[in-house]
């Protein structure tokens, strides 16, 4: 299998880039697995997205953590360890970095065992290239593992299908410079053997439970017993009694601070000390037997 991490900074297209490779990859037959992982969600925080692809059933889930590729399109996030750009690199992974400065500087800066291939120099602080800098990568990358240039040019096709054509032309020939580019360094990258890859020893191993004692986690509360959120509340929901057809799983259920239960007889109870009023019950019942009431005038011979 191979494993691959895209590096970047949020707007420049990292999760765009996976896309586009992992496109390739299913174009030339391999089962594929990609997505993003976003760290701060805003623009120019680190961002890192995976694929992974092999020729039988992806079982493996998570981020990857011993990379056999990792391209990386900011230079200034190699130091920055939240961006966990060097995580898992040895002798067997190949590093590609987008920066002004040659591989043996990056070799003796970072005292790697790594392979270090140096990208198509493209410059982030031109407008003009941001939008393509997905584009750079994922033909970078292509190169690198041994696609067909066809393979990530059909890729980008189907990717931005819908943005003209002129958007996907710009972007077919920024990823084929970049192929091209490489070509020095094709199919330089290769999976680890399988028994190779280092354990990951941050996994961490959960014991099975019974739904009786995990489910009431799941469906608890959000709202802390210690703090009574119920006096923040303007509207009060009240039961009509009469009209309730004790159906308090969909009340119960719809309340996002878990403070509707059920009585013996299976009326819905309001835990008023914590209800906020949001009001998501009155609007759910089926038979309309919640109403809402202003804080300071309760119905009167209504239970709540």
């Amino acid at each position: 299998m191979l494993r691959i991490r895209f590096h970047g900074r949020g707007g420049q297209g990292m999760k765009t880039a996976s896309r586009m490779l992992g496109s390739a990859f299913f174009i030339e037959g391999f089962e594929v697995q990609d997505a993003p992982r976003y760290g701060a969600e805003r623009r120019g925080a680190p961002i890192f997205a995976y694929v992974r692809a092999d020729t039988a059933p992806i079982h493996e889930r998570g981020v990857i953590p011993y990379p056999d590729l990792a391209l990386v399109a900011d230079d200034t996030l190699v130091g920055v360890p939240a961006a966990g750009v060097l995580q898992g690199l040895d002798a067997h992974a190949v590093l590609a970095l987008s920066t002004t400065e040659d591989a043996d500087t990056w070799r003796a800066r970072l005292n790697t065992d790594a392979q270090i291939v140096i990208l198509p120099p493209f410059s982030a602080e031109d407008p003009a290239q941001r939008p393509y800098v997905g584009a750079l990568l994922a033909g970078a990358a292509a190169c690198l593992v041994g696609l067909k240039a066809n393979s990530i040019i059909q890729a980008i096709a189907q990717e931005l299908d819908g943005h003209g054509t002129d958007v996907i032309a710009a972007n077919q020939q920024r990823a084929h410079a970049a192929y091209e580019a490489m070509a020095a360094h094709a199919a330089l990258t290769h999976p680890r053997a399988e028994d190779s890859t280092p354990p990951d020893t941050h996994w961490v191993t959960l014991k099975h439970e019974d739904a009786d004692t995990s489910a009431p986690t799941i469906h608890g509360a959000a709202t802390s017993v210690q703090i009574k959120t119920g006096l923040w509340r303007t509207l009060r929901p009240v039961v009509d009694l009469e009209h309730c057809n004790r159906c308090n799983w969909v009340c119960g259920s719809f309340c996002p601070d878990g403070a509707i239960s059920a009585d013996k007889d299976g009326y819905p109870v309001i835990d008023l000390d914590h209800c906020k009023g949001c009001m998501i019950c009155v609007a759910q019942c089926p038979p309309h037997a919640i109403h809402a009431v202003p804080e300071k005038e309760p119905e009167k011979g209504a239970a709540s």
